[in-house]
């Protein structure tokens, strides 16, 4: 087990469809289940995260959460089994966001909480626009009606936005 870990606890409108998608996104089934809460221990990577269905509580727009893959091998391989099972809302290969080049996926749980599962390349000389926009097209959260896909056998592709050019 490591230590410390990161625990993060969120508010859900239907529990049950949340443990659904949650089990197909981490790759296993809760460790707790109990009524209006399930709770899962991930030790790769290293997290506790817990929720509780309580609809007045879920609040959209707060932002996003995800994590930073070690290598691109693990990173590609979470994005095939995620698209297997059809919860992949968008893929970025080769983007410049967040001031550094990754490859990454997003998946949109019930609730519209957005996950960013990514493997960071090196950094870039730039922010992307989501921070100064309003515009929730910007890079850094796609929306949750976006399904862009890219063909995995362009995943060594690196195709980097220049500064300012709107692209992310």
């Amino acid at each position: 087990m490591s230590f410390p870990r990161m625990h993060v606890s969120l508010y859900v409108s239907n529990l049950a469809a949340s443990v659904n998608f949650y089990t197909t996104f981490f790759g296993q089934a809760a460790d707790k289940i109990k009524p209006g809460y399930a709770k899962y221990i991930l030790e790769k990577p290293s997290l506790i995260i817990s929720f509780i269905e309580n609809p007045e509580r879920v609040q959209p727009n707060f932002g996003h959460l995800g994590f930073q893959m070690e290598t691109f091998e693990e990173m590609s391989e979470l994005l095939v089994k995620a698209s297997t099972q059809g919860i992949v809302s968008k893929e970025e290969i080769g983007t410049s966001c967040c001031y550094a080049i990754q490859d990454k996926f997003w998946a949109t749980d019930p609730d519209g909480v957005q996950w960013e599962v990514y493997y960071f390349h090196e950094d870039a000389e730039f922010n992307d626009p989501h921070y100064a926009s309003q515009d929730t097209s910007a890079c850094c959260m796609p929306p949750v009606s976006q399904k862009e896909q890219i063909n995995l056998s362009e995943l060594t592709t690196v195709n980097t936005c220049a500064p300012s050019s709107g692209c992310c």
